[in-house]
């Protein structure tokens, strides 16, 4: 099919196509997190929700850093060059950040930072 046929898309199937974007629930994980944060309510509970994601996403990042500097034996977790340990681990370290980040005895604090630093910004 050619470029210049693309005219054979009939409206009904563009209208689809628009109803079904417009009613998804998530484009992706960015898109499920800015909902998660729009929805926490006034913009002091958004900006500290923000500032928790924040705080998670960079654990995790801390996280999957750290493993790079592990030395590993030749057959991982799931046995040798497995692509589903990178997968399954990706999902543990990101779990990982949200637990710490969320807990008030194992946060690292930039979350409480960033919120005061920011909360004279919000109504």
């Amino acid at each position: 099919m050619a470029i210049s046929q693309a005219s054979d898309i009939t409206t009904p199937t563009l209208d689809l196509i628009k109803h079904g974007l417009n009613h998804a629930r998530t484009v992706n994980a960015d898109q499920e997190l800015y909902n998660q944060i729009k929805g926490a309510g006034t913009e002091k509970e958004q900006l500290k929700k923000a500032a928790t994601e924040f705080e998670s996403i960079f654990i995790t990042k801390m996280l999957q850093e750290m493993d790079k500097t592990v030395d590993k034996e030749e057959n991982g977790l799931f046995g040798s060059d497995n692509k589903y340990e990178e997968a399954f681990k990706g999902i543990v370290f990101q779990q990982m950040g949200r637990d710490l980040a969320n807990n008030p005895r194992t946060t690292f604090g930039f979350a409480d930072q960033i919120y005061r630093q920011m909360e004279h910004l919000v109504k």
